[in-house]
């Protein structure tokens, strides 16, 4: 990344729209509840492409990380293809890092395909989702991939807390929120201490959890996706401002939020003007070793 030209890095956007494979149709009522529960603004009645969003934030000036989240196992929805958001990363590596996700579930095979990702296509990390994938993220089921992740020193991020995937549809669309409490990721933590991990979103209504949880290990980070930031408790941003100052990280959601409305409302909430520039753009570059070798 051209870190001097940045001035910040979002580190959690989701692809959406495939541009080598046809839109996967099925369980789109996901979709429509989450675009109904965060008001996502759609422009031309569908989420955006990948070279819309690259176009979005390469305007703004704005870096960051993309990527799916597979959950055909739990969901049955194809997901898109974590080789094309890679491609796109590679063309586009001035603004753009690509993580991987693969279905837990997968075990083992799972785990060669990340093996795969990482060494012929320059995935630099990977997302999870324990709600919309149905797994704890200590289960032993996950640690082939994480295995992986950790002998190449790379990050995962995991979503936390409540999931806006579900919200209004009736039973929950069968997703439980059970498996995203934080606690699970404490075990993750001492198991892979080598692998960073990066808890993703407010974690309400668990948000001590995570705190607790960064301030003990090392290898923890928060990302702030998810809320806007008028939303964020006091407890996090006196902790943001303080002891995990260096732990917590700039990202929207997007295109459920939009970096636009996430950054006016971050100037207005509480931030220590001299942390400003640790979440939003250095923390992530600590994290994800875009620093310049000396």
């Amino acid at each position: 990344m051209d870190i001097e030209q940045l001035v910040a890095i979002d580190t959690h956007v989701h692809a959406e729209v495939s541009c080598c494979q046809p839109p996967d149709l099925f369980a789109k009522e996901f979709d429509d509840a989450a675009d109904k529960y965060f008001g996502t603004v759609l422009k031309q009645g569908r989420r955006p492409t990948i070279p819309e969003t690259i176009e979005h934030y390469r305007e703004r000036k704005i870096g960051f990380v993309m990527f799916t989240v597979d959950c055909e196992t739990n969901i049955g929805r194809r997901r898109i293809p974590n080789e094309e958001i890679a491609e796109f990363a590679q063309k586009n590596s001035d603004i753009m890092i690509a993580f991987a996700s693969i279905d837990p579930h997968k075990g083992k095979f799972g785990a060669r395909e990340a093996r795969k990702l990482i060494e012929e296509y320059g995935v630099r990390g990977f997302k999870f989702h324990p709600t919309m994938q149905a797994f704890f993220a200590n289960d032993r089921l996950a640690y082939p991939i994480y295995e992986v992740i950790a002998e190449h020193k790379l990050p995962a991020v995991f979503h936390s807390g409540h999931s806006g995937m579900g919200s209004g549809m009736h039973g929950g669309g069968g997703l439980r929120l059970k498996y995203s409490e934080p606690i699970h990721l404490d075990d993750v933590a001492v198991d892979f201490p080598d692998m960073k991990i990066i808890i993703a979103h407010p974690s309400w209504p668990w948000q001590e959890q995570a705190l607790s949880i960064a301030l003990h290990k090392p290898n923890v980070y928060i990302d702030l996706s998810g809320w806007s930031p008028k939303y964020f408790s006091p407890e996090l941003i006196r902790y943001a401002n303080t002891l995990l100052k260096r732990k917590m990280l700039f990202a929207s959601d997007f295109p459920l939020i939009r970096p636009d409305r996430w950054l006016e409302d971050f100037q207005t909430v509480g931030f220590k003007p001299e942390v400003h520039p640790l979440i939003l753009k250095d923390n992530a570059v600590e994290l994800l070793g875009l620093a310049p070798q000396a």
